[in-house]
């Protein structure tokens, strides 16, 4: 036709160049999804930050309850049984044994009542602990308020039962390593009067005979019982 401009055609470079230009349109698109949709950076801020990513493990045990009366501190700050693993924490160098270690077998934990002297004058009152040695392989034990007693008894006549007045008991399951030894972190005070449940608050219980009268404590502790009662005088 007549008057009409024909179309020139470009050259092979310039459409070499539009099929790059779409491409890389193409690939940045891509990655735009990519990122929106696996967000690498919350795996990153997992890492940075205190919250763990995942279940915990276990740790070494500063610090256990034991039982209290209502007129005695909080539990958390008088006493314990240390050196354990705490089921349910962080993982220790210290601790050998796995998450699939056994509940403990009596026959192979021995329990011991232990007292911090073996004559008290009048003016001093009895502290009591619980020593407690894993003569078999790794183990769990349940060594809360829930599992531990203290009895007082002289000769047939049972003075005292830490049971009797505890207050707001609780289990904690611990782990006790082979051939490990763990005891109180801090003793439990016996204040020489009878207990009974509803004389907790009886500022006139009866108060245990001195002048040398001879008492013995059995401690229990995950249903284990001390192999032998720990004699003590009172004066």
């Amino acid at each position: 036709m007549t008057g009409t401009t024909p179309r020139r055609r470009h050259s092979p470079a310039v459409y070499r160049r539009r099929r790059i230009v779409l491409l890389l349109g193409i690939l940045v698109l891509a990655g735009v999804v990519w990122l929106l949709i696996s967000q690498p950076w919350s795996g990153a801020a997992s890492e940075g930050s205190d919250e763990p990513a995942g279940p915990v493990g276990q740790s070494t045990a500063t610090a256990l309850p034991v039982p209290t009366s209502p007129s005695e501190p909080d539990p958390s700050q008088t006493g314990a049984v240390e050196g354990a693993v705490v089921e349910g924490s962080d993982p220790s160098p210290s601790s050998s044994a796995g998450p699939t270690a056994l509940p403990c077998v009596a026959s192979e934990i021995s329990v011991e009542a232990v007292t911090d002297q073996t004559t008290y004058q009048a003016d001093q009152n009895p502290q009591f602990s619980i020593r407690l040695t894993n003569n078999g392989a790794d183990c769990t034990l349940n060594v809360g308020t829930t599992a531990q007693s203290f009895t007082v008894v002289s000769g047939s006549d049972t003075w005292w039962r830490s049971t009797d007045c505890q207050s707001e008991p609780s289990d904690m399951v611990v782990l006790i390593g082979a051939g490990q030894t763990v005891s109180s972190a801090a003793p439990l005070s016996w204040d020489r009067t009878r207990s009974a449940v509803g004389t907790c608050d009886d500022q006139t219980r009866p108060r245990a005979p001195g002048g040398g009268a001879s008492y013995h404590l059995s401690v229990e502790i995950g249903g284990i019982s001390s192999s032998q009662p720990t004699q003590f005088l009172l004066y």
